[in-house]
């Protein structure tokens, strides 16, 4: 959902035969490589955009996420970890296509080592392994090639937070603030937008075409072509 969302594909059949879609390497990269390989069709159909016009917010033990109005996409996301190389960060950007490509789409899901009898136990991270998440030890990560981004966990904690909101069934526009939040805060703040429509208005106009935001550090195009390389 994160990657169809981002990468503005508004119409597609997803067929599965088990019950959950593959983990593949564990972030969404793979998926986009798929759909640009397999191209894309426009509709003459406009597209329908939901537009934040007041702010929305969920607040709970110290944990917060919020949507202002704005005319982009944007997000702002802080995540903290007690581990020496996650501890706080911070991810800011307008989500476009490149943006999501070259910036979100490559970060994996993770855990930390000393919770994985826990999960288990739970019946969760089954098939998880190094190929297909990121395993933090006390000191360091386990995975052979390290880490893609310093703030890998960051970047998939903004891809998760992009999937849930997908739920909401449109495009938005709106400024999306997460800090510390989860799943089930991103869910409760979808079903708080789609309680009350004076939140926002729903505005048809062509598929918007923006410039990749300059605010922190984008990628441009030369590092959107480099994250889809494998297909060439």
């Amino acid at each position: 959902m994160s990657v169809l969302y981002s990468m503005q594909i508004d119409n597609a059949f997803v067929e599965l035969d088990n019950l959950e879609l593959p983990i593949l390497d564990g972030s969404g990269l793979p998926f986009v490589q798929l759909l640009e390989k397999a191209g894309r069709k426009e509709s003459k159909r406009l597209r329908r955009y939901m537009r934040i016009v007041k702010e929305v917010r969920v607040e709970s033990n110290g944990k917060s996420i919020a949507i202002l109005p704005a005319d982009q996409f944007r997000l702002r996301c802080l995540n903290v970890f007690d581990h020496p190389l996650v501890g706080e960060q911070t991810l800011e950007m307008e989500v476009t296509p490149e943006n999501y490509a070259a910036r979100i789409a490559p970060a994996r899901t993770f855990g930390f080592e000393d919770q994985l009898d826990q999960m288990r136990d739970m019946g969760l991270i089954r098939g998880a392994s190094l190929d297909n998440a990121i395993c933090f030890s006390s000191s360091g990560v386990v995975n052979p090639g390290g880490l893609r981004f310093k703030d890998e966990c960051c970047r998939h904690k903004a891809l998760d937070l992009i999937g849930d909101l997908a739920l909401i069934g449109s495009p938005i526009l709106g400024c999306v603030v997460a800090e510390k939040a989860g799943h089930a805060m991103h869910v409760a703040l979808v079903n708080r937008i789609m309680s009350d429509s004076s939140l926002y208005e729903m505005v048809t106009f062509p598929r918007l075409r923006r410039r990749a935001s300059t605010s922190l550090n984008p990628p441009g195009r030369a590092s959107y072509e480099a994250a889809l390389a494998p297909l060439r």
